[in-house]
């Protein structure tokens, strides 16, 4: 049975038992199933939504509940109240939940959640085991040291493996894991899990919603295995205590509670990864994982205080995780909604908000005021006066606050760790229809970019297009959908168009003499410049290495200035250069016609000549490309890939299905998924990530410059 609703009224709970955890994934591992029945089984909902049908709660955009997909995290506050034994108060314990998106393509919704969350629930495939994009968002939650449990979901699907996804998890993931169910079955003989540590086996009905488990004794077929496991499973915890550790040595019994107690420690100290198993949609193994939350992931009490930097002094700073501290807090998302305007989403960290109050943006060095505050669930809004540590809220009226900005009281300011985002890997260019569309694209894509810190609007100084830029061609087909239903603006758009870059291959250097003469005060600027490259990645470093004054001070930082302007010119291709020092190494001035515009023409003069001696190459956005195929049509699929310049990495055999890794210059896989499904009979799917830059053979270069020239 679902759990009784607690009314925002009691929504006050102790730190202690507060998760801010989110559920984070590959796409179609069953995240936003998953939490749709954590929303059911807390009560937060009466009725399951299902994603086939479009009806998830938590996928409330239109393009969501079409599309099958998740594309902007969405918010929720629900509570649980463990079902099983637990050595934690068997009170409610406050979930604040974040869905983040499977895809790729939205791989920033899914960076600004785990940068805020202090827990987090991944949840895989069983027949798929570790996929591409559950390695990229694992590393992100790595990143920003997210304690996590996994749950291997799907366990009723054909070609399920629980052993083989544990085994993945080990393998891909580099960590020790403490697997706490064995599932009893798989496919269609999946019917419950037996919990290791407590000797239960927990069977489910196969019907609809409210299936309580039936607790059973453990069948015989399964005890030999259950106690093989459980000793595992008991080593590996004892292992992570010493105290433990001394009575595992000795014979002596260790209690459940110790187990307990030991386990969620190193859950938070990132030493083991609890693992449980089930299926969602069957509604199947969701209540022991709930449970596992309240046990294992930490709640703000347990990461005790952040740090961050004094804004002026640049000074550590420490703010402990408690409302008695002085407030802080970091705006992770922003969102425009239709009824009340910016919404900013924001995780306390530390103090006390209150709507009509003041708060410092130490980011942005500006005041800001809090007009009021909101609970979210999904895109439903419960208004409240105040909110304390360890709570996500959305704040209405913040005029200049971004993603990624602090927020904290003005005479105690810090600045916390911003977030940081992938650059864009393709474009196209867009225009609108009509005049009166013109003016509102402008407004419309202005507020999708503050939206979206990895859609980037940029003009081009030829043509004067409006060309935006995306991590895919389903990131900004959805934009061009959103334009359209949302801001009513009908656009043209072109083709998608790759960000290449242009780079250097070897060191040289160059000299820039800007000298003119007009009658009265001249113009006079001399510099000298050495480049060289540097690691793919390593973006563009200056090095001044004047000495004696020959070139002032002052006169420094515009030189700078004109070689970076040179650079996003480019010089073989017209494509933004990377992966470079330049350092300034010699010049000379003139007592009167020197001035900062002439330096700045002097920088750009010494690029343009040292770039023509240095070997320039074209760099284009490579992407790991991963396909699921039948085994029959492996051979075609290994084949269109090597005619599209792929190098295969490897090949994964799971059941009869073939997973096929490689790398792929992004160029070449254009429309890839719909040529994929026509060569398989609508059989084989395929994920993309950004991978890294890479060289673009010659010939191919030659191709691409007189296009450009076209």
């Amino acid at each position: 049975m679902a759990q009784p609703v607690i009314k925002s009224a009691d929504r006050k709970v102790p730190l202690e038992r507060i998760r801010n955890i989110g559920i984070i994934a590959h796409i179609d591992a069953g995240k936003t199933t998953t939490t749709e029945r954590i929303l059911y089984f807390t009560g937060k909902t009466y009725k399951i939504g299902e994603v086939h049908e479009g009806a998830a709660t938590m996928d409330w955009m239109e393009q969501e509940q079409e599309r099958g997909i998740t594309i902007v995290s969405a918010a929720t506050t629900t509570f649980w109240t463990p079902h099983f034994d637990t050595n934690l108060p068997k009170e409610a314990y406050r979930f604040n939940i974040i869905d983040t998106p499977g895809h790729v393509d939205f791989t920033a919704e899914v960076e600004r959640s785990l940068r805020v969350l202090d827990g987090g629930i991944t949840v895989l495939d069983a027949s798929e085991g570790v996929q591409s994009q559950s390695e990229t968002v694992w590393r992100q939650a790595d990143k920003y040291h997210v304690p996590r449990l996994v749950f291997v979901n799907k366990m009723d699907k054909l070609g399920a493996d629980f052993k083989a996804t544990v085994a993945d998890v080990v393998h891909k993931f580099g960590v020790t894991p403490a697997v706490m169910v064995l599932p009893m079955g798989a496919e269609n003989n999946f019917h419950g899990v037996i919990l290791l540590l407590e000797r239960k086996a927990l069977y489910w009905k196969d019907t609809a919603a409210d299936t309580e488990p039936e607790v059973r004794e453990i069948a015989p077929e399964y005890k030999e295995e259950v106690e093989k496991m459980r000793a595992q499973l008991v080593e590996a915890i004892a292992e992570t205590d010493d105290h433990l550790l001394e009575k595992f040595f000795n014979d002596e019994t260790i209690t459940i509670n110790e187990l307990k107690t030991a386990l969620r420690q190193a859950v938070i100290d990132y030493k083991l990864v609890p693992i449980y198993a089930g299926s969602s949609l069957k509604n199947t193994g969701v209540q022991p994982l709930l449970d596992a939350v309240v046990d294992y992931l930490p709640s703000p009490v347990d990461i005790k205080e952040i740090k961050g930097t004094h804004p002026k002094t640049g000074d550590e700073e420490v703010r402990q995780l408690i409302p008695d501290e002085a407030f802080s807090a970091l705006a992770f998302k922003i969102q425009t909604d239709p009824h009340v305007g910016k919404l900013t989403y924001t995780r306390i960290y530390s103090g006390v908000l209150q709507s009509g109050s003041y708060v410092y943006n130490s980011t942005r060095k500006t005041k800001e005021r809090i007009g009021r505050l909101l609970l979210m669930h999904a895109n439903q809004r419960e208004e409240i006066k105040e909110a304390q540590a360890g709570e996500i809220v959305a704040v209405v009226g913040l005029k200049n606050t971004k993603t990624g900005d602090t927020l904290c009281d003005e005479a105690k300011p810090i600045e916390l760790e911003g977030i940081t985002f992938a650059e864009p890997v393709i474009y196209l260019a867009i225009e609108p229809k009509t005049k009166s569309d013109q003016e509102k694209m402008g407004m419309a894509l202005a507020k999708l970019s503050e939206e979206d810190p990895t859609f980037e609007i940029k003009s081009n100084p030829e043509t004067g297009q409006t060309i935006i830029g995306g991590m895919g061609e389903l990131h900004l087909e959805i934009i061009v959908d959103r334009l359209k239903r949302e801001f009513k603006v009908n656009a043209n758009v072109g083709k998608p168009q790759v960000a290449y870059r242009e780079s250097i291959s070897k060191l040289a250097e160059g000299e820039g003499k800007y000298i003119k003469q007009t009658g009265g005060r001249g113009q006079y600027g001399h510099v000298k410049i050495r480049i060289e490259p540097l690691e793919r990645g390593a973006g563009y470093e200056f090095v001044n290495e004047i000495t004696g004054g020959v070139v002032p001070r002052e006169y420094i930082e515009p030189t700078n200035k004109g070689i970076k302007e040179a650079l996003q010119r480019g010089f073989l291709a017209g494509f933004p250069m990377t992966d470079m020092k330049v350092s300034l190494f010699d010049g000379s001035y003139h007592e009167v016609d020197s001035s900062e515009l002439a330096f700045k023409m002097a920088g750009s003069l010494a690029m343009r000549d040292a770039v023509a001696k240095a070997e320039m190459i074209l760099l284009e956005p490579v992407m790991k490309v991963e396909v699921s195929t039948p085994e029959e049509f492996m051979g075609d699929v290994i084949g269109d890939l090597g005619s599209r310049r792929a190098q295969i990495q490897g090949t994964n055999h799971r059941g009869n299905v073939v997973i096929i890794t490689a790398l792929a210059p992004l160029a070449e896989m254009q429309g890839y998924v719909t040529i994929l499904r026509s060569m398989t009979q609508g059989r084989a799917s395929s994920v993309m990530l950004p991978s890294h830059y890479g060289i673009v053979p010659k010939n191919i270069v030659n191709q691409i410059i007189e296009e450009r020239k076209k």
